[in-house]
């Protein structure tokens, strides 16, 4: 009878541990309400103007920030076009403008302190403020999950 009970419980336990355990870990989280460039640098428009900053997942991959240097206030970019520079202890990387504009503000806290980039991407850290040259340049934009979803397909 024990050694019935024990293979019941052996067989239950078996099933179990067996069944596939299916999650999704993401090392990143993206704000909904931002716009997001494939480059990995976010966009929160207001109105005719936005703020700019990188994503999590690219400072994740470069690693520590110790350097950013930004844009003049007055600056006019086009989309795509480098913005600014920021260095790691693995490398620099450009930033790129995610809509085209003119700078109307730049983050002097930031180039101070480039350290606050790895803690606070999506906050206080960002780069750069723009006047919005051309509404549509939006459109091509993704949205959290859109940019969620090619983060994920480019670790594959």
């Amino acid at each position: 009878m024990a050694l019935r009970a024990f293979a019941s419980q052996a067989a239950t336990a078996l099933r179990l541990s067996s069944r596939p355990v299916l999650f999704r870990h993401f090392s990143t989280k993206f704000p909904e309400g931002l716009k997001y460039a494939k480059s990995h640098e976010w966009f929160k428009p207001e109105g005719d103007q936005g703020t700019m900053g990188l994503t999590s997942f690219a400072v994740d991959e470069l690693g520590d920030i110790v350097f950013v240097e930004l844009p003049e206030a007055g600056s006019k970019y086009e989309p795509g076009e480098s913005i600014c520079t920021v260095e790691s202890v693995k490398a620099s990387s450009a930033v790129y403008a995610p809509v085209g504009g003119e700078v109307i503000e730049v983050n002097t806290s930031v180039k101070e302190d480039p350290e606050k980039l790895n803690k606070d991407p999506f906050g206080e850290s960002w780069l750069v403020k723009l006047k919005i040259a051309n509404q549509d340049h939006l459109k091509s934009l993704l949205s959290a999950s859109e940019y969620e979803s090619a983060v994920e397909q480019s670790k594959h």
